[in-house]
């Protein structure tokens, strides 16, 4: 009966998180900038795909095919502004 009542994923998931962070923090070292972005690319990423199944419960409604698209597209809005940040502040392509 305890063990149900126990939240054994949401456990694994928190020191997951907490574990993933801590990783991030490997970017305080010295080494190459190209080394840190990609470290904090691939930690955020799992974090965040983390965060979206265990905690924010991704997987247990039946409007899946919505909250997928939602994602996408908060994805897409994301990508868009990031490039566009880069291309006007720092490649300098202004109109």
């Amino acid at each position: 009966m305890m063990k149900q009542l126990f939240p054994v994923k949401h456990v694994v998931g928190y020191v997951s998180s907490l574990v993933l962070t801590a990783l991030a923090l490997v970017v305080l070292m010295d080494i190459p900038s190209a080394a840190k972005m990609g470290i904090l690319v691939v930690t955020a990423v799992i974090q965040s795909s983390l965060q979206l199944v265990l905690f924010m419960h991704i997987g247990e409604t039946d409007e899946k095919k919505s909250l997928y698209i939602n994602i996408a597209y908060a994805l897409f809005v994301a990508l868009v502004t990031i490039l566009g940040s880069l291309f006007i502040f720092v490649w300098g392509w202004y109109a």
